[in-house]
């Protein structure tokens, strides 16, 4: 079962994500969201959960569903995949980071930073250790 409906994502966000476009990004993005919440809803069912943290972790998913759906991608390869230069003829482009002025070394990531503002202080990004 889903974690976010179609209409949940349209009353919660207000990102112009098209039904056919939101269906293929819900996959990828919540299992973006299962890895960082340690899986807490594959464990503990979400419609017994604390409303309040149910729509917190339901905000984030439409955040990340939005962040692949303006990046156009949903793997960390075709997310960076973009080249930092090209010229074409005597013009030459530079794609320049705001870490780096020569543009190396820089990636976006896979988790949209939105996310986190919507799931700290859930207790969802707690990540036990366990002892043998």
């Amino acid at each position: 079962m889903p974690y976010l409906t179609y209409e949940e994502f349209k009353t919660l966000n207000s990102a112009e994500v098209e039904e056919d476009a939101f269906n293929k990004l819900l996959p990828k993005a919540s299992a973006i969201l299962d890895n960082i919440t340690s899986y807490f809803y594959v464990k503990h069912d979400i419609e017994k959960d604390n409303k309040w943290r149910v729509r917190q972790f339901k905000l984030g998913l439409c955040s990340q569903i939005e962040y692949f759906h303006d990046l156009g991608a949903t793997t960390f390869e075709t997310i960076n995949n973009s080249p930092q230069t090209f010229q074409a003829g005597r013009t030459s482009v530079s794609n320049a980071s705001r870490y780096n002025p020569s543009g190396a070394n820089e990636s976006k990531p896979l988790i949209a930073e939105d996310v986190y503002i919507y799931l700290e202080g859930t207790g969802l990004l707690y990540s036990p250790i366990s002892v043998i």
